[in-house]
Order: C-alpha cells, then sequence, then structure tokens
C-alpha cells in the first residue's frame, strides 16, 4: 500500500503535464470604485498562432483592440463573463472575482482539460487548475484572455460614461483617479459604484448626512 505521502506527491507530479486542451483565465477589474469585475477564458489555436500576445496593461489600447479581434476570429473558443457590482458588495471583491472567472470557464464551447489561472487563487472548478503568478506574461493564453477581459470591460465604461458622463468614466474606467474621487465629492454616487468600497461608502454618508430641502409649491393669482 503507497503511503500518502506518496499519493500527495503523485498528484502533485501529475498536475504538470495533462493531455487535451488547455485553457488561460485572466480577470479585469479589480481594483475600480465603480463597475462589474470582468474574467475572460481563452483556448487558442496551435495552428492558428497570434503574434503580439501580452499582458493586457502593457499593450496601447489600439494594440488591445486589434489583438482582441484575431482573438476572437482565430481562438479555439472564447468566453467572457462578470460578477455584478451587487455581487462585489455581497460577496467582496475576491469572491466575485473567483465567481466571474467560474462562469467564464463555464461559458467556453469546448470543455478544457487544465484551466490555469493568472494570480496565485484558483476559482472553484469541475477541471484540473493551476494558479501562475504573473501568468499574463508567462502564458499565452492567459495573456489573450487578459487582453478580451480587458477590452470588454473598457467598453462597459465606455457604456456608463454615456449613462453618466459627469463621472468620467471613458477616461479612467472606474478607477479612483482625482478625477473619479471629485467627481463622487461632487455629485456622489451612482448605482454603478461599489458601496463596499471605502470612498463610495464615505460618498453615500455624505450624500445621507445632507439636509433634506423642502420645495414649497407657490400659486400665482393675477
Amino acid at each position: 500500500m503507497r503511503s500518502s505521502k506518496f499519493l500527495k506527491a503523485e498528484q502533485a507530479a501529475l498536475t504538470w503535464d495533462v493531455p487535451g486542451l488547455m485553457a488561460g483565465v485572466d480577470e479585469a477589474g479589480r481594483g475600480p470604485l465603480a463597475g462589474p469585475v470582468v474574467a475572460a477564458a481563452v483556448i487558442l489555436d496551435d495552428r492558428r498562432p497570434i503574434r503580439g500576445l501580452a499582458d493586457s496593461k502593457t499593450l496601447t489600447a489600439l494594440q488591445r483592440e486589434r489583438l482582441h479581434d484575431q482573438i476572437m476570429a482565430r481562438a479555439l473558443c472564447c468566453s467572457v463573463a462578470q460578477a455584478s457590482v451587487e455581487e462585489i458588495d455581497t460577496h467582496n471583491i475576491l469572491q466575485a472575482t473567483m465567481l466571474a472567472m467560474r462562469r467564464a470557464v463555464e461559458g467556453l464551447r469546448l470543455k478544457p482539460a487544465k484551466v490555469l489561472v493568472d494570480g496565485n487563487r484558483l476559482p472553484t472548478l469541475d477541471v484540473l487548475a493551476e494558479a501562475i503568478v504573473k501568468g499574463d506574461a508567462r502564458v499565452k493564453a492567459i495573456s489573450a484572455a487578459s487582453i478580451l477581459a480587458k477590452v470588454h470591460r473598457d467598453r462597459l465604461c465606455q457604456s456608463l460614461h454615456l449613462e453618466f458622463p459627469h463621472y468620467g468614466f471613458a477616461g479612467h474606467k472606474g478607477y479612483g483617479t482625482p478625477e473619479h474621487l471629485e467627481a463622487l465629492l461632487r455629485h456622489g454616487a451612482c448605482v454603478h459604484h461599489r458601496r463596499s468600497f471605502a470612498p463610495v461608502a464615505a460618498a453615500f454618508e455624505r450624500m445621507a448626512a445632507r439636509p433634506a430641502i423642502d420645495v414649497v409649491s407657490v400659486s400665482v393669482f393675477p
């Protein structure tokens, strides 16, 4: 009978080389004060390589858009999912990120044999998975996922900007820039802000503390 120590070592070794499709997973939008967190999962096609894949943060917006279209056209399959602002506030940003990642993997048209996830934490999955620190710069499938997630979320922020232009979402993408913090001070928070994040919570407290303004209707007779 094999010892438990041997079995654990054998299981660990098996995780490094599994035949079958491999998916890369990454997220965008953990840090912003507003909007959903977005995750993407990508299974690349080795027969249709894509040049220039890299961590989305190192690419220009134009490069990301170009690569986004190539990934969508050449990958075996892709999936983009998100966790809402309400889910972020209910579960916390880490758990919401894991939820978005799981949804992205489950949305793949083809089931991967293994999933490589950027970072040091793994969502709950029904397939073998491995977390890779700085994977978005080391693994092409994760790079592709980071690009899809980033482009998708940036486009969402453009939509938020059309709805609430005074916050400047198109520029800062929801991050806590001086412009965004100033807009929170001036206008308070909107429905797309994450109430569990400290600057937004403070904005809601300020809004609640403002005195109500009584509106008096005055009829003027000739």
